[in-house]
């Protein structure tokens, strides 16, 4: 968990993306993801989380259905969402934190 923790500081935006392998949506929101780190660069980390793996850290965050989105900027959570999201709604709620 602490490397998790460092990720979160050091890096200014990171998205959690908590997902599990049964999920539909997770699915069709992974290629979606990629893009939008394409997309982005080195402006945005993303850090992928199977809940089913990492059950402790989806109870940390609070994490009740699948997939939640978490941004955070400069260590604090900026934005949270669950469900699948478009590509343009992604990119647009991310540039309004960077």
């Amino acid at each position: 968990m602490a490397s998790f923790n460092e990720i979160l500081q050091k890096n200014s935006l990171v998205l959690i993306d908590f997902s599990a392998a049964w999920c539909g949506p997770c699915q069709m929101l992974a290629p979606i993801l990629k893009e939008v780190k394409d997309e982005m660069g080195d402006k945005l980390s993303i850090i992928k989380i199977d809940i089913d793996k990492n059950q402790t850290v989806a109870n940390k965050f609070h994490v009740q259905g699948v997939p939640t989105l978490i941004l955070y900027k400069d260590g604090n959570q900026v934005w949270r969402q669950s469900g699948l999201q478009p590509k343009h709604e992604l990119i647009k709620i991310i540039n309004s934190f960077s």
